[in-house]
This record gives structure tokens, C-alpha cells and sequence, in this order.
């Protein structure tokens, strides 16, 4: 990770910690560095979540854009994958989304999409950052006639959805669905894609008021998605988080189908449309050793990388593969988008069930998953990186690892976008696997507080 952006972009508490000084300044250095070779006064877009703090860091990006001679074109509340689509539509120079996804909604984040619509590059980021960090003398700033315009765009939602519908195929009549917004940015659009395509929907967490963004709702807690499905006897249930790039679901006896399932559904299906490129599906080390069961019995190649759908979407350029994704839910089908889309993900599941006429459950059940125990342990910006090289750490789980052996695996890192340290230990045994998570968070947690 870089001092300024994550492994997807940057983030902190808004105002406090991803100050407005901070986000015109990225305003400023992102206009310039993704800019510097337009040939035409420079075209910006920028989304945002349903969080209180967006229109605030809104008016700080804007400003720091124009100040330097682009146009800024304002999206308003749209999902994530909406500003990397309309990047390409609206031809714009780049995008900016104002959105801290599934964190809580003291948070706030900005994300950056280039011209083709795609996350930055390391090397792009660490350009702006040194920018803004190191080099603010070389921002130069525009005036008189130079400055930029500001646009905004009415027809966002109405643009993004009809991209969605063209891309699907199938009939959802006859399909009953909850759908749960995370009171984010699904709440603009997702009545008018789902509903449009003929489903019958039970909407949930769908009235943001900046504040109960992600708060018990969302793939981020599906409690009340599972209910909503069972009570209102559904065939599936939907959710998305804050920004709307993440989709998880829920089957119609109300139990989660979480990312790794939703990837063994869809390689399935592609594989046996012939659409799945080279057969192969990319995943991070995250993913369920489940998945990797599945696709040795299905004959589907797996490609893996480190956690963070950047990453994932890397791999696959450099494969030529179409198909991807994380636990989380960030799925990514690159032959109609280029980033995570939970919208577009939900809509071709969706299209799986109308055209399969199977049940959500049987679906999901192509795929058992072994059991996972996450533990989280906050620490300090003094102490990440530091926890790793601590001896009594390391014995520790050098240990649990040998008492697992091949029936399991422990995966330990810094969270990108948050402030903790990630403690995810699988195997066969849930109590076991239970015991040695308490053990290895407690002997983190221990470090942290030092």
C-alpha cells in the first residue's frame, strides 16, 4: 500500500482523517497526472455513496478539478461501476467515485478510474500521490477563462441501468426477489434495473439518510435479507453494499450464497455455454478451499492472486480470462465491465435461475465450502507491518499451522481499507479452527497494545 491510497483508494474517516484539503489536492494531482496527455480541455466524472460526508468531499474535488482547468461532470448518487462505465460513454479523461464501500458510515473514500474505466495502476497512484504528498509546488493552478465547468449529468442512473439490461438475456416473470440496497447506492437504481426486467421485488434498506449506510443491512449483515427472503417466500435474495459493487445472496430456504459460491454458479454456467474463456476462473487466496475442490471436478482452471479485486482484474487481463472474483462478492465480468459490479452480477444470476429453472439452493449446492473463522484486531498506523516480525507471533502460527497440516491453511494480513489485521484460519473442524483464531488475534492484539 502507498501513504495516501490503499488497495482501493484512498480512505479514512471522513473530514477528521480524509480531510477536504486532502481531497482537492487529490482532485488536483488526479486531473493532472491522468490528463497530462488530453489534447482538449479535460473531462472529469464524479459519483458518490449515499454517505452525509459525499457532498462535502464532493464540493473539495470539484474544486480541486476545475482549479486546474478540467471540467467536472457531477454523476450524484450512483454505484461504483456506474462512474467506470459512464467514463467510457461520456468519454471522459477519467473518474473519481466518493465512497468508502462496506466500511461503516463515519468512512469516506476515493476511488479513481481512468479513461478506459479501469482502476489505476500502483504506479498511477504512487504518480498522484507523490504529487500530493511530496511535490504540491508543481500543481499548477489555472485561472480567467482556464478554469473548469461544472456539469451535471441527469441522466447517470437512466444510462448505467440501460447498460445492465442490454446485457442480459433471459426473462425474470414469474421470479420473486428481495433485494437489499445497504440504504447505498443501489437505493437509485436498483428498483428501476430489476423491476424493469420483470422481476417481482421485495426492496429492503432502500431510504438512505447519509447515515444508515451499511448499518445492519447490506452484505456486510444479511440477517435481514434472510428473513425478508423466507417471509415473503422468495426464490432468492439480493444484496449489495455501500457502493454497489459487491453482490452476495441469499437461497430461498434463507441461507447465504456468499462470493466463492456465486463464482462456482457462474463458471459452471459459462463453462457449459461455452462463454467462460479458457475455461478458467480467477480468485485471491481468500477464496474457500471449496472452490478448489468444485473446479477440479469441473474441470475449471484456477488462477489465483492476492486479496483485492485490483488484483484480481490483473490477472485476468494478463489471461485473457473473463471471469472473476473475491468471497467479498466483488465479481467481475470483464467482458461487460471492467470492475466489480453487484448489479450486473445480481442481474446474470438472475438470468441463471430464468433460464435453469432450478432453485437458488441447488444452484449453491454445486459447491460445499469448509468452514472459515475471521477474526479482526485493530492497530495503530506504528504497529502494521511491525506484528509480522514479533517472535512469539510467529511461533505461534508456524505452530497451528503444522497441527493442520493439508486439512487447512491460515491466511494472516493487513486489511487494505481498514485499520486491522485479517486472522483467517480454515479447515474441517469448526471448533478447532475456532480455538486457534482466538489464540493468534489474542497474541496480535496482545503486540497492538503495547
Amino acid at each position: 500500500m502507498g501513504r495516501l491510497f490503499g488497495t482501493d483508494g484512498a480512505r479514512g474517516v471522513a473530514i477528521t482523517e480524509l480531510t477536504c484539503e486532502t481531497a482537492m489536492n487529490i482532485g488536483r494531482a488526479a486531473a493532472l497526472v491522468l490528463t497530462k496527455t488530453t489534447n482538449r480541455k479535460p473531462k472529469i466524472l464524479i459519483g458518490k455513496d449515499t454517505r452525509i460526508s459525499g457532498d462535502v468531499l464532493e464540493a473539495a474535488l470539484v474544486a480541486g478539478i476545475c482549479s486546474v482547468g478540467a471540467d467536472a461532470h457531477i454523476l450524484g448518487v450512483v454505484p461504483t461501476p456506474a462512474v467506470a462505465m459512464l467514463v467510457k460513454k461520456y468519454e471522459a479523461d477519467a473518474g473519481v467515485m466518493i465512497s468508502a464501500s462496506h466500511n461503516p458510515m463515519q468512512f469516506n473514500g476515493i476511488k479513481l478510474f481512468s479513461g478506459e474505466g479501469f482502476k489505476l495502476p500502483d504506479a498511477i497512484e504512487k504518480e498522484i500521490e507523490d504529487l500530493v504528498l511530496d511535490n504540491p509546488e508543481n500543481i499548477c493552478l489555472s485561472s480567467g477563462s482556464l478554469i473548469g465547468r461544472v456539469t451535471y449529468e441527469k441522466n447517470a442512473e437512466w444510462d448505467y441501468v440501460r447498460y445492465i439490461m442490454k446485457t442480459i438475456d433471459g426473462d425474470y416473470r414469474g421470479l420473486k426477489v428481495a433485494i437489499d440496497c445497504a440504504n447505498g447506492s443501489a437505493s437509485s437504481c436498483a428498483e428501476k434495473l430489476f423491476k424493469g426486467l420483470g422481476a417481482n421485488c421485495v426492496f429492503i434498506n432502500n431510504t438512505p439518510d447519509g447515515i444508515n449506510i451499511n448499518r445492519e443491512c447490506g452484505s456486510t449483515d444479511l440477517r435481514a435479507l434472510c428473513k425478508a427472503v423466507v417471509d415473503n417466500r422468495c426464490n432468492i435474495g439480493i444484496a449489495f453494499d455501500g457502493d454497489a459493487d459487491r453482490c452476495l445472496a441469499v437461497d430461498e430456504l434463507g441461507n447465504v450464497i456468499d462470493g466463492d459460491k456465486l463464482l462456482a454458479i457462474f463458471s459452471k454456467y459459462m463453462k457449459a455455454t461455452g462463454t467462460l474463456k479458457h475455461n478458467a476462473c480467477v480468485v485471491t487466496v481468500m477464496t474457500n478451499l471449496g472452490f478448489f475442490k468444485f473446479a477440479k471436478e469441473a474441470g475449471v482452471i484456477v488462477a489465483t492472486t492476492q486479496v483485492g479485486d485490483r488484483y484480481v482484474l490483473e490477472e485476468m487481463q494478463k489471461g485473457g480470462y473473463n471471469l472473476g472474483g473475491e468471497q467479498s462478492g466483488h465479481i467481475i465480468f470483464l467482458d461487460e465491465a471492467t470492475t466489480g459490479d453487484g448489479e450486473l452480477t445480481a442481474a446474470k444470476l438472475l438470468e441463471i435461475l430464468s433460464k435453469t429453472h432450478a432453485k437458488a439452493s441447488d444452484l449453491a449446492g454445486l459447491m460445499s465450502s469448509y468452514p472459515q473463522v475471521l477474526k479482526n484486531v485493530e492497530i495503530s498506523a506504528d504497529k502494521k507491518g511491525k506484528w509480522e516480525a514479533d517472535e512469539e507471533i510467529s511461533k505461534t502460527i508456524e505452530n497451528y499451522k503444522r497441527k493442520l497440516g493439508d486439512d487447512g491453511r491460515i491466511l494472516i494480513r493487513e486489511s487494505g481499507t481498514e485499520p486491522l489485521v485479517r486472522v483467517m484460519i480454515e479447515g474441517k473442524n469448526f471448533g478447532v479452527i475456532t480455538e486457534y483464531a482466538e489464540i493468534i488475534s489474542g497474541k496480535i492484539a496482545e503486540f497492538a497494545a503495547k
